[in-house]
């Protein structure tokens, strides 16, 4: 997986960037094909740190952002947003075929 990662108004160091990388290895466990990533952190007035991250996948796109004071808080709730996602697309195959199942059961039914 490519991995890019911006800064505005922010400097990206080393230990930010380590971080990041850590945290999106993690998403390769859902085992779907993560073809690219970009992330793009950045300084709100008022001290808010914001992450907001674009994880491109065969079947589209996944987008998630948080913000936080605390730029390790949100990168960790990206990483949380972001499984979510990955876990209801590697799962969706099988929540259509229960749902065809299902329909065939109630025909099934209906006939008898």
């Amino acid at each position: 997986m490519k991995l890019n990662i911006t800064g505005k108004n922010i400097e990206v160091t080393s230990s930010i960037r380590d971080y990041i990388e850590a945290k999106f290895k993690k998403l390769e466990k859902w085992q779907i094909d993560l073809i690219g990533c970009h992330a793009t952190i950045s300084t709100e007035p008022g001290k808010q740190q914001k992450i907001e991250v674009t994880v491109s996948v065969p079947k589209g796109q996944l987008v998630a952002s948080a913000s936080n004071e605390d730029l390790y808080k949100a990168i960790n709730e990206v990483e949380q947003k972001l499984e979510r996602q990955l876990n209801k697309l590697s799962h969706k195959p099988e929540a259509k075929r229960a749902q065809s199942e299902k329909r065939e059961l109630e025909e099934e039914i209906e006939e008898i």
